[in-house]
């Protein structure tokens, strides 16, 4: 007897995503092919990799013709060449949600539509708009690209009215006019995060809602499940089922919240795996990365309840001592096989507990052995107080 097909992959990025989903697809019967504008990407080391611009049609037919459907590892792919390559083969999420996420206006007019809060916002395009927009949202704001902005990039903070000019240069370039969004600074108790998959009937799952700590503008530290209310929960994943059955949506995706005075805003939506949702890989019954490929190949979706408690944290710049951490019970390791850069995501580590207690003096034990104190103190403190929040 012959053995099995294997269902052929795509995947528009070859990063660290790309990585861990290829690892997650293998027992699937699933194989992979990347294509990135890198050709020493990542996830080239695990799957292989095509190295051609997004938007080379003879290189995306080429990849097409490779593979059975394709998927995303991160939302700056042009969403003209998902179109494109969706004329030929299915495309999951859509080519819509894709563009939605990719620009900060229409998500969160998206989100106003749906009766999702957000902060307040206002469209700029010149200058004499931006000084519209401060007088009236006011300062602090925030001043963002409208597209290709992440991990704190394409944003300027402006703390008071003689900021404006500054920030429209930095933005601009110095131009007369600019795609830009002015958003009202948000002084939240707590971000969240809600990781949630649809499948390609419309059936939504979704993991604990995981609390995040930034550091200038990149994950820090994630801890799941956060302490929140039955209401707030019940509120947090109306939010995100509105956005994916609007969107029909397919696959995981990620909703970013402030908590602020008891409610909820949404910050943005990932049309893809989630930096914030990293710890489902030995934190949860079935990772966000296994769900993703399920929902695009067809499969039933896979159970997301937690394990235990989990927390991830992100190694930014270089790789701390991976022996002193995997001497520690219950601690996971993940290198992205990246080179050291400052401000680069090279790796994490998910650290495990099957109670409150147990996470938080593993955790405690994982910042010593690193010299990483600073950088879990925030969930010490939390669980300190005997709530994972």
């Amino acid at each position: 007897m012959s053995a099995r097909e294997l269902v052929r992959v795509g995947i528009l990025g070859g990063g660290q995503l790309a990585r861990m989903l290829a690892l997650a697809g293998a027992p699937l019967g699933a194989k992979f092919l990347m294509l990135d504008t890198d050709a020493n990407a990542c996830g080239g080391q695990v799957a292989a990799l095509m190295h051609a611009d997004y938007r080379d049609h003879d290189a995306l037919a080429r990849f097409a013709n490779q593979v059975d459907f394709a998927t995303f590892d991160f939302e700056n792919v042009p969403a003209d060449s998902a179109h494109w390559l969706a004329e030929r083969i299915p495309v999951y999420p859509n080519p819509r949600a894709l563009a939605v996420a990719q620009d900060r206006l229409a998500e969160k007019t998206l989100f106003q539509s749906l009766g999702i809060g957000t902060p307040a916002f206002r469209a700029v395009d010149t200058l004499a708009e931006l000084r519209a927009a401060v007088s009236e949202i006011g300062v602090p704001s925030i001043l963002k690209t409208r597209r290709l902005g992440y991990d704190g990039k394409g944003q300027y903070r402006l703390r008071n009215v003689e900021d404006v000019d500054a920030a429209w240069v930095a933005l601009s370039g110095g131009r007369d006019s600019a795609s830009l969004i002015l958003e009202s600074f948000v002084r939240f108790q707590r971000e969240l995060s809600v990781i949630a998959v649809r499948s390609r009937s419309g059936e939504f799952r979704h993991w604990p809602l995981t609390r995040n700590w930034h550091h200038e503008g990149v994950l820090s530290l994630s801890l799941a499940p956060a302490s929140v209310t039955d209401t707030m929960t019940a509120e947090a994943l109306n939010y995100a089922k509105a956005v994916a059955d609007q969107l029909d949506y397919v696959g995981v995706f990620a909703l970013e919240l402030f908590e602020v005075d008891g409610r909820l805003l949404a910050n943005e939506m990932a049309p893809r795996v989630h930096n914030s949702g990293h710890w489902t890989i030995e934190g949860a019954e079935c990772s966000q990365f296994e769900n993703h490929l399920r929902a695009v190949m067809g499969l039933p979706l896979g159970d997301t309840a937690a394990r235990g408690y989990s927390a991830m944290l992100n190694w930014i710049g270089d790789l701390p001592d991976e022996q002193a951490a995997l001497a520690i019970p219950g601690v996971h390791w993940h290198d992205y096989g990246k080179s050291s850069r400052p401000g680069r995501k090279v790796g994490h580590a998910t650290v495990c507990g099957h109670d409150p207690d147990q996470l938080q003096s593993r955790l405690q034990r994982l910042g010593v052995a690193l010299d990483r104190e600073t950088q879990v103190a925030p969930a010490l403190g939390v669980m300190r107080s005997s709530r994972i929040a």
